[in-house]
């Protein structure tokens, strides 16, 4: 499964520190030494340290030099133009916005091209975005206020009252998920993500226990999902998709991930519960 698209926050760095501190950060975040850095992109080790020590002020075309050669998201690539005197170059658009026309009709037309299996887009702090026709199939006895704007996938997958009591491998699956998380938060220290995390903590252990499919170690190659259904067990394989090259931040920082069949039963009772085409 490919991890999720980066979150924003930068765990050593406010808006208010230097080119110097960011670059620093982001250079340490991705365990360079100077000298990798000055190797990749292609400057002196002596100008690196200049930059990180505020001792010299880059061109704009370095500082986008050195975003690329470390990878930083495009939200922190904006935070380290404004550190070095620069107007922000990417924007950050909502979906319906009309200027992401074109992205939210590639985003629709993947989500319904994997019909009849379930899929579905979430922003960097897994709230949903979008969903095809079939993701609403399995929610019908959820609580009410789970399914409230903003609606987080998490906080829907293993609540009490959410599909937590029905997933039959619950454990695997939080653990499955935490583990997701986590890496976000250290990635990130992104403060809604902490407090996401310490929420779902709070949840109750006991009110689904594991099925007999995955006692012990997890078999196979992939995290399965399994959920009962009124068909009987449905059993998934999920994965993600992020956009290659976006331009924009919020195309950066979705997320679309898919739930496909894990077994012939699963495909056919998909098929059976698909939304008749309009």
């Amino acid at each position: 499964m490919s991890a999720l698209p980066p979150t924003s926050a930068t765990p050593s760095t406010t808006a208010h520190s230097s080119f110097g501190q960011h670059l620093r950060h982001w250079r340490q975040h991705r365990r360079m030494s100077q000298l990798d850095l000055s190797h990749q992109a292609e400057i002196s080790t002596r100008h690196v340290s200049f930059l990180e020590t505020d001792r010299s002020v880059p061109s704009r075309d370095m500082v986008l030099r050195l975003a690329e050669r470390l990878d930083v998201p495009l939200r922190e690539r904006n935070a380290l133009l404004t550190s070095a005197g620069y107007a922000a170059m990417y924007r950050e658009r909502p979906l319906d916005h009309p200027d992401m026309a074109e992205a939210r009709a590639a985003v629709d037309l993947i989500l319904r091209c994997h019909e009849p299996n379930p899929a579905l887009a979430m922003d960097r702090h897994w709230n949903l975005v979008v969903a095809n026709r079939m993701v609403p199939v399995f929610l019908t006895d959820v609580a009410p206020e789970l399914l409230q704007h903003p609606v987080n996938v998490l906080r829907l997958s293993l609540h009490p009252q959410g599909l937590a009591p029905r997933i039959l491998n619950l454990a695997q699956w939080k653990h499955h998920l935490f583990a997701r998380l986590q890496q976000q938060i250290q990635n990130t220290q992104d403060t809604q993500l902490k407090a996401l995390m310490a929420e779902l903590h709070t949840y109750s252990a006991h009110h689904a226990p594991d099925g007999l499919h995955l006692q012990g170690e997890t078999r196979g190659v992939v995290m399965p999902f399994q959920l009962q259904s009124s068909q009987g067990v449905l059993s998934f394989i999920s994965t993600v998709t992020i956009f290659g090259s976006p331009m924009d931040i919020t195309l950066q920082e979705l997320a679309l991930e898919t739930f496909l069949p894990a077994d012939p039963f699963t495909a056919q009772q998909l098929a059976l519960l698909a939304p008749v085409p309009a």
